[in-house]
């Protein structure tokens, strides 16, 4: 099984043992490689965790089985007649992040990586300090000011360093992309480092093989599009194998506050507007420069995905209605319950929707 990275701007290669964060030219790296056709046969119905899909996963050896903690396998679950619910927080570090973390740190392993360092909101620095403690590889997490001091207790109790930073979430990665260039260490980014979303496509596969089928209309959040991207890379799979005929509507959310995709889809733009974030309680989603931004254009107008936002005062709302029948989520998962809910208010209750519930609510007490 060949791979390889290939950047998205100039096409160049580049082996997937580079310590390179990026192309040369600036371009982000995709991945090169050609999962074979899927079929529930070539599952390893042995492993009781997301590995079960390893034959579809660009990963070399048997090196995953020493970072695994038994991420995947979340439940589908009936919330009322029109809703499922993917409890993706059923999760070792209580969030989805975990799929990515998991097949990223199982590839720093393989090629010999020793430190990472990484910026978050606190969901993904959570998942790479958890599996670099589980990997013995040493971790630094940046996060910005007002990130959840619960999911900063997470992240130091697996023994990473955490740097908080002041102003925005965009300001946080820029500051870290200048350390990982003066340390060299290698930048374990769920949005730079393409492996991330090969761990996050294992969702889709999950409601395949959990429910015999995919859903008609299927949620998804978008900030930095980690979860987005895999979901689309895994439906993408599924129709190449002809194991679905056709895509399912697919939602992606935006925070009111925050919403480059919303306004870029509007006007017709192929880049990601230029906005200026407000405080919002979608703290996971609010990425105001997302940098797979073009590329997730692409993915919306390619599928005529419907981009929409999640109403700010509805979010509470939302969550209480969750918690009330025993779903105590994040306040960013519930804000795909609030744009589900809002969308149905305006244009009429869908029937069959898949909502992810990304987060654990004590990661947002705050």
């Amino acid at each position: 099984m060949e791979v390889a990275y290939k950047c998205y701007k100039c096409e160049e290669k580049a082996p997937v043992s580079t310590k390179q964060a990026g192309c040369s030219c600036g371009g982000l790296w995709t991945l090169d490689f050609a999962p074979p056709k899927f079929s529930l046969d070539l599952v390893d119905k042995n492993i009781w965790g997301m590995f079960r899909y390893r034959a579809y996963l660009p990963l070399q050896g048997e090196g995953w089985r020493k970072v695994t903690l038994g991420e995947g396998m979340t439940p589908v679950i009936n919330f009322d007649e029109n809703v499922m619910l993917k409890m993706d927080y059923f999760m070792p570090t209580l969030s989805f992040k975990d799929r990515g973390a998991a097949v990223l740190i199982a590839h720093c392993k393989a090629i010999g990586v020793d430190a990472v360092v990484q910026d978050s909101s606190g969901n993904a620095g959570n998942s790479v300090a958890a599996y670099c403690g589980m990997a013995g590889i040493e971790c630094d997490i940046y996060v910005p000011e007002g990130t959840s001091p619960a999911k900063i207790n997470m992240i130091e109790s697996h023994k990473a360093t955490v740097h908080v930073v002041q102003g925005s979430r965009d300001n946080c990665a820029n500051v870290c992309r200048s350390q990982v260039k003066e340390q060299g260490k290698y930048y374990a980014n769920h949005v730079y480092n393409p492996f991330f979303y090969e761990g996050t496509k294992t969702y889709i596969y999950e409601v395949y093989e959990q429910t015999g089928r995919i859903p008609g209309n299927i949620f998804v959040p978008l900030g930095n599009g980690t979860l987005f991207i895999g979901v689309i890379k895994g439906l993408g799979e599924l129709l190449h194998s002809g194991v679905i005929d056709k895509m399912p509507q697919i939602y992606a959310i935006q925070s009111e506050h925050c919403d480059p995709f919303v306004k870029a889809h509007d006007a017709g733009e192929k880049l990601p507007a230029k906005v200026q974030p407000k405080p919002t309680r979608a703290e996971g989603i609010a990425i105001g420069v997302p940098m797979r931004g073009e590329k997730i254009l692409e993915y919306i107008y390619k599928y005529d995905v419907k981009v929409i936002t999640a109403p700010e005062d509805r979010i509470l709302e939302a969550r209480a209605l969750l918690a009330a029948k025993g779903i105590y989520c994040e306040h960013t998962a519930a804000a795909s319950y609030a744009a589900y809910l809002g969308y149905c208010e305006k244009f009429g209750m869908l029937k069959d929707s898949l909502i992810p519930m990304c987060g654990a609510g004590l990661k947002s007490d705050h």
